[in-house]
């Protein structure tokens, strides 16, 4: 919304989204006046279909699990002249997922991995099972039997603000570390 004229007031804008997104963003407000307005021009792109975004860089959306109310979710694949990574920072269950986590994670050096909450106690007076987003824990849990060089390729994000992991020195965070898994920290710099 801060590309439209109250703030930015950008022109021609390439916003690369999927289906679902596009009619999302062209027929609600506010965000379709940044349609009309030309503050953006949407770039339709297919799940599974391969982009170029530069050269040496590429990008492919995968379509993951997840609420969808308003448009579908995606994961990206990127790939670089040396490595790749794999962006997934939301998802309802890694169990819905198809190909698997695992299946992913072997076709990626570093995977940056939907850690919203560490375990169900962060959430008290919610069922758990009600909120779409695997817990770091289970997580945990999950990657556990992968060899060491796999479970370090993940790096947790998207952490809500009541995730203990989210301070360094914690024992939630050094839990993530001891798995040999690691927090992604602003700042961190990946080369592709």
């Amino acid at each position: 919304i801060h590309l439209g004229r109250e703030v930015l007031n950008t022109k021609g804008v390439e916003v690369y989204v999927l289906a679902g997104m596009k009619a999302f963003l062209e027929n609600n407000l506010p965000w379709k006046e940044l349609v009309s307005e030309g503050n953006i021009v949407l770039r339709l792109i297919e799940p599974g279909a391969q982009l170029d975004l530069a050269p040496g860089i590429r990008i492919t959306p995968h379509l993951v699990p997840h609420r969808d109310e308003y448009s579908e979710t995606a994961c990206f694949q990127v790939d670089g002249p040396e490595h790749s990574l794999l962006w997934l920072p939301d998802i309802d269950s890694w169990e819905a997922m198809s190909p698997s986590i695992e299946e992913r994670l072997a076709g990626v050096d570093i995977a940056f991995l939907d850690g919203t909450f560490f375990d169900a106690a962060e959430i008290p007076g919610r069922d758990s099972g009600s909120i779409a987003h695997p817990c770091i824990e289970d997580s945990i849990r999950r990657f556990s039997g992968l060899p060491d060089a796999e479970r370090k390729k993940i790096r947790f994000i998207h952490l809500n603000h009541t995730n203990p992991a989210i301070q360094p020195r914690s024992s939630a965070a050094a839990r993530v570390e001891q798995a040999g898994h690691s927090i992604a920290r602003q700042g961190d710099l990946i080369a592709l």
